[in-house]
């Protein structure tokens, strides 16, 4: 005999070389319940539930789909590719600029087409801001919203005993709680992300990410540093502290238990078996005489620092909210420079922004070229449903947008060589896996 368990399928049973039906039956099986047939010693259970996972974004996204993912692991899912085949697809989503939006919908759609009866999960950023239309979707399961996915586990639970199409979603402006979070393990051989902080209060004018976020969530330093010696003692060599807004972490913890990131960094450096300390994306402001000076006294901080500027332009610069101008920016590098000689500067320039002259534009390219960065990541200005910016007048024509782009990406390419050539002939330290 030849047993067959579909869900709210028709099951048909086949006698051995007979080309006839002996009988049909229905069955209604809720998903991930086993069925025992009437017929045979053998009791057909379903096999372990079957998690394939896919990440979009950023850095600390990419941390929290690792966090889930061990906490699977840990309640007896097992992973497997995101390829057709999986019992549950989980979408970690991105809504930093239109085109993630439509990823993100994207991926939703070609894992419920890879399994039809998959249970499909949409969690993350473009979630919690897309104002309920996922819930409304026909692809999509269920909607875990920001500071849910520590639930991903009695969510699926929930959703496997009432088999309905359910949200999670909490206002994550008005919630203060860092939801915690943390990883054992890493793709990376030697090199391990490790999420510090959450939200941000910047508010520009262009970004959408406060609402997405919510405010400002510092994680508690213990937690962090025992994340770190488990990773240490696994054989990871390098920790890379990262956050939605890392230059923020600790201004939301009150005045008897304040840290500042400077505090964290000199913290972790003091965790045995840790041999490099990276840093996420910074601010300028938090590039103090005493923030270069400290991070130069510990030999564990790489000298790879990543500072925002979006625009070498004062004018636009304020239309997007930014919290500096140009010369207190190239000050901070300056800082930088002189206590670590030859660091690697990297930044990111957004080009046409509403009402970016030509003029404009030739001033923030004046800048870029002048501060010398290893690497220049350039974004063409996308328009945002929902913030300022997108309301804005003078709003560009993607054609312009190219063309400063490519002007922009040729300086990167070759101030990109010139940092490499400058280190040539010299001696470096590698970092390999034991």
């Amino acid at each position: 005999q030849r047993q067959m368990c579909i869900r709210d399928r028709i099951c048909t049973v086949f006698i051995k070389n007979s080309p006839y039906c002996l009988f049909r039956f229905y069955v209604k099986m809720y998903y991930h319940t086993s069925l025992i047939l009437p017929f045979g010693k053998e009791k057909v259970k379903m096999k372990n539930k079957k998690v394939a996972l896919h990440n979009l974004g950023c850095k600390v996204n990419a941390y929290e789909t690792e966090a889930m993912q061990q906490i699977l692991e840990e309640k007896g899912y097992e992973i497997v590719p995101f390829a057709p085949g999986a019992d549950i697809y989980i979408i970690n989503t991105c809504t930093v600029t239109n085109i993630a939006d439509r990823k993100s919908r994207q991926m939703l759609h070609k894992a419920k087409k890879m399994n039809p009866d998959a249970v499909v999960v949409a969690t993350g950023c473009y979630v919690q801001t897309d104002e309920g239309k996922l819930e409304k979707d026909e692809a999509v399961d269920l909607v875990l919203g920001n500071n849910q996915k520590k639930n991903i586990v009695e969510v699926l639970s929930e959703y496997e005993e009432e088999h309905q199409r359910q949200s999670h979603i909490i206002k994550i402006n008005q919630t203060r709680e860092y939801e915690e979070l943390e990883i054992s393990r890493t793709a990376e051989h030697v090199r391990a992300y490790i999420k510090v902080q959450d939200g941000c209060n910047q508010f520009c004018t262009y970004c959408i990410i406060p609402y997405a976020r919510g405010r400002v969530r510092s994680r508690e330093k213990e937690n962090i540093l025992k994340e770190v010696h488990k990773l240490a003692e696994a054989g990871y060599k390098e920790v890379v502290l990262t956050g939605i807004h890392l230059s923020s972490y600790g201004v939301d913890f009150p005045e008897d238990k304040k840290e500042t990131l400077l505090s964290l960094i000199q913290a972790v450096n003091e965790v045995e078996g840790i041999k490099r300390i990276r840093l996420g994306s910074l601010e300028p402001g938090i590039v103090t005489e005493e923030f270069a000076k400290e991070l130069a006294a510990m030999p564990k901080v790489c000298p790879h620092f990543h500072l925002s500027l979006q625009s070498g332009c004062d004018a636009t610069l304020e239309r997007m909210n930014r919290r500096y101008r140009s010369a207190e920016y190239k000050e901070r590098c300056e800082l930088l420079r002189k206590y670590f000689g030859n660091p690697a500067l990297t930044t990111d320039v957004i080009v046409g922004f509403p009402m970016e002259s030509e003029e404009d534009f030739q001033a923030s390219y004046d800048f870029v070229k002048d501060i010398h960065f290893y690497e220049t990541h350039i974004f063409k200005y996308s328009r945002r449903h929902g913030t300022k910016a997108a309301a804005m007048d003078g709003q560009l024509t993607e054609a312009v947008k190219a063309v400063r782009s490519d002007k922009m990406l040729e300086l990167h390419q070759i101030r990109a060589t010139e940092y490499e050539n400058s280190l040539l002939g010299q001696k470096a330290e590698a970092v390999s896996y034991t």
